[in-house]
């Protein structure tokens, strides 16, 4: 079965930084973009970023560009999402997912999506 898992959440001040993982098994990962999306309390899901298959190209939401950055590493089937400057509106769980047909172009919303991990909490609070 397709799994991901995310790690690295956890609480941060305004300003601060954080590095999300998201590790990947039961799929060519090389094969399939992937996306983060985040769900702040009491709001639907918001499309974060994506990186395509080979990590050449990537895509920001307005809300994170110039902020945060997203990579992968095939070799470790792992993507990464890191979070600088951070914001008390970042507070959200963060999901990696992605959908189920590979070799897709990278899509830039949450309906798209087939595969979810978990999640893993952000809060940036004082």
């Amino acid at each position: 079965e397709v799994r991901f898992v995310e790690s690295g959440g956890g609480m941060v001040q305004p300003g601060g930084s954080l590095r999300l993982s998201c590790a990947a098994s039961g799929l060519t990962f090389s094969i399939y973009d992937m996306n983060w999306v985040r769900q702040a309390p009491g709001k639907g899901p918001e499309w974060v970023s994506s990186i395509v298959t080979g990590g050449s190209s990537t895509y920001y939401a307005d809300s994170v560009k110039g902020r945060f950055t997203i990579s992968r590493d095939n070799a470790k089937n792992t993507v990464y999402l890191q979070m600088n400057s951070l914001k008390p509106e970042d507070t959200a769980v963060y999901y990696c997912a992605t959908e189920s047909r590979p070799f897709t172009i990278a899509t830039m919303t949450p309906l798209a999506y087939d595969y979810w991990g978990q999640g893993t909490q952000v809060t940036v609070s004082s």
